[in-house]
């Protein structure tokens, strides 16, 4: 039998029985390179030319009489359980290591199980080894079951050990793959044959009974922020940028689509192609029952039958912004933008896969006044998905750049009035996020966050989106404004166009771009420790257009202050205002700490003031049931219940679980509700309502 065929054999009985060899590569040596091998794990390791299963209980038994001459060494091991740290140098939250080898072009071939929901296959991962004598290749895992991993080299296979660490709670586990002695910088390949758990935290799979269609599955992922490691062992960071193929077998009658184009399509099995370098978090995938409708040239709506002539509809809008987004940011080069309107299970807003973007249901409104979040997810094709954070330490510069565009696609579109009070009202929301979601982790507020011990999704908020976007405006207004810093964001743009960056990069360009102009000493004035690096709110709000703010401004002063008696007799508030200056002033009278008589009947009028209990704008139910239960209606519980059931957007079910949660009359139900609909969430959705509403 050949070292390699040996090794095989030893691999795959050490992995069953928790066995692990320290000098695979040698298997007649001893046992010295312990250490080197040991990889932090919390198991015993044992020399495999001694060890046969049933010999151990014999062995271990005589091992203290015999001479230590006549044994090869035995090591055990344990370390000691730590706190999660860092685990790697440049990304908190992933242990690969960028720094050492990164992934270049990554090919999928899955098999769709969803009787066991289950994705089953292999990766191939195309490596570039950037160090010399490299002795193993770590990777991210989450719940995942390898099989097996073969080094491929020059049309040959050569199996390599491997093994995974224990689990790090919210973050996952090491798998480490072990290479030859004398290891050369350059390409490297390496295949993975393994299956995703039933449970992996990316993956939602859904009967034919919670699809509007009732008779077929439905399965879709959220790999952001680090959940791609439970559906494929890789670089869970976006450090590191790949291109990538993948093959999928699904059943027939189901659509396969993915963030990527279709290059071939068959029967039961779809071919697909992304040529543009992108993160892990970005491998997105759904099956379903699925229809499309065109948008424009290069653009289409995909949904379920019932509902996807509403979604052309909602979103006819989507060429025009994204033809704006290339105007302001540069040539698009994703080649297809289509957008897939998910199930109510969905947890975001949308979710800026390349050329397939996710958007929630909830923005169904029938008026497109919440097709904004698309303008968002389009923006992210250039903030985001082509440069993009290089950990989610610095996320603002993901998704406070992107805020950012957003709303200056919506100004383009709508006016320079309607930006400023878009941005205005992001304010509000920001200050809500603060006194509630972080009011017992002040330092989650600021800009660019320590993740040593804290995972991406603990760490999710408002922040950077908002405080990062007013950064932003501010430092347009400094310079001299959109016309002066508009060709800088392009230029910023371009200059680090596929790559990963972090904010020192960004400071880097702004003052390098600068530097010869008469704008250079204008920078000397911005004090970075305080943007990036203190608590609480924007320290500088910009100067915005306040004309459409006040209004609602106005009339959240007159509901807290007034009486019902006279509010009703007041005709200021039945003055006509816009669905968002509705929705602005319904947050801004949520954050009002004293509201006059907060009862039944103040709640009646404002419904019949403004129409709300027929309104299917998402926004305004969600405030309004906050206002509910800040009013304690318990005989409404069952109404408020409902909208947390009808969808699991955490922009809604996280704050209206908090409320409920801080409301003893009505705890109870929420929780026992929330766990009976757990399995229903995906994991990120989850994970925070239990923690939300201290289950966790």
């Amino acid at each position: 039998m050949s070292i390699a065929k040996r090794v095989q054999q030893w691999a795959t009985f050490a992995r069953t029985w928790h066995i692990y060899d320290c000098t695979w590569q040698n298997p007649f040596e001893s046992a010295a390179l312990v250490k080197t091998h040991l990889m932090g794990l919390h198991k015993p390791i044992y020399h495999p030319m001694i060890f046969k299963r049933s010999l151990w209980t014999t062995h271990l038994q005589t091992r203290q009489a015999r001479q230590p001459t006549q044994l090869l060494p035995v090591y055990s091991v344990r370390l000691h359980q730590r706190n999660m740290g860092r685990l790697g140098t440049v990304d908190p939250s992933s242990y690969s290591q960028p720094e050492l080898i990164t992934t270049e072009h990554t090919q999928l071939n899955w098999q769709v199980d969803f009787a066991a929901t289950k994705l089953r296959g292999s990766v191939v991962h195309k490596f570039n080894v950037l160090s010399s004598n490299l002795e193993k290749i770590l990777l991210d895992v989450r719940d995942i079951d390898v099989k097996n991993a073969t080094l491929l080299a020059g049309g040959t296979e050569m199996p390599i050990n491997y093994f995974i660490s224990e689990p790090v709670p919210d973050i996952g586990q090491k798998l480490t793959l072990e290479l030859p002695s004398g290891t050369a910088k350059g390409s490297l390949n390496v295949r993975i044959d393994y299956e995703t758990a039933s449970n992996a935290s990316a993956l939602q799979w859904l009967n034919p009974t919670q699809t509007l269609g009732k008779k077929h599955p439905y399965m879709f992922s959220q790999c952001q922020a680090i959940h791609a490691r439970s559906v494929m062992p890789c670089q869970d960071t976006p450090a590191v940028k790949f291109t990538y193929d993948a093959t999928v077998e699904h059943p027939a009658e189901l659509t396969t689509l993915m963030s990527a184009l279709i290059d071939k399509k068959e029967s039961g099995k779809t071919h697909f192609k992304q040529q543009v370098p992108i993160p892990a978090y970005l491998v997105a995938i759904a099956i379903g029952k699925l229809v499309s409708r065109p948008l424009g040239e290069n653009s289409n709506v995909w949904a379920e039958e019932d509902i996807v002539d509403a979604c052309a509809e909602e979103f006819s809008e989507t060429s025009t912004m994204l033809k704006t987004a290339s105007d302001l940011c540069g040539p698009y080069v994703w080649k297809q933008y289509d957008l897939l309107v998910m199930p109510p299970s969905f947890p975001f807003g949308g979710m800026e896969n390349p050329c397939l973007t996710f958007v929630t249901p909830t923005l169904l409104a029938g008026d497109k006044s919440l097709a904004n979040v698309v303008a968002h997810e389009i923006a992210h094709s250039w903030t985001g998905n082509l440069v993009t954070n290089k950990n989610f330490e610095h996320f603002w510069l993901n998704e406070g750049f992107t805020v950012f565009v957003e709303s200056k696609i919506v100004g383009r579109m709508q006016g320079a009035k309607e930006l400023d009070f878009r941005m205005l009202s992001n304010l509000t929301e920001l200050q809500e996020c603060l006194r509630t979601q972080l009011s017992d982790t002040p330092e989650l507020t600021k800009l660019v966050v320590d993740l040593s011990n804290c995972g991406p999704d603990d760490a999710f908020s408002s922040v950077p989106y908002i405080k990062g976007s007013t950064f932003l405006r501010y430092l347009e207004d400094l310079l001299g404004g959109p016309s002066v810093f508009e060709p800088f964001l392009r230029d910023y743009l371009k200059k680090f166009a596929y790559k990963s960056i972090e904010t020192q990069d960004f400071k880097n360009a702004l003052y390098d771009y600068f530097k010869d102009t008469d704008k250079k000493d204008k920078l000397s004035v911005v004090n970075w420790d305080l943007w990036l690096t203190c608590e609480g709110m924007p320290p500088i709000i910009p100067k915005f257009d306040e004309s459409l703010s006040n209004v609602s401004k106005e009339l959240a002063t007159l509901w807290s202050k007034q009486t019902v008696d006279e509010l009703a007799k007041n005709s200021t508030i039945q003055q006509n205002i816009s669905i968002h200056q509705l929705i602005d002033f319904l947050g801004k009278l949520i954050e009002n700490k004293d509201i006059v008589e907060l009862n039944e009947r103040k709640i009646e009028l404002l419904e019949s003031t403004y129409n709300l209990k027929q309104s299917k704008n998402a926004e305004v139910r969600f405030r309004l049931n906050r206002l509910i239960i800040r009013a304690r209606l318990i005989k409404r519980l069952d109404e408020i219940i409902e909208f947390a059931n009808g969808n699991f957007r955490m922009k809604f079910c996280r704050p209206i679980y908090r409320d409920l949660g801080n409301w003893p009359e009505a705890k109870p139900e929420a929780v026992r509700n929330f766990l009976s609909v757990k399995d229903q969430m995906m994991a990120v959705c989850s994970h925070t309502i239990e923690k939300d509403l201290g289950l966790k």
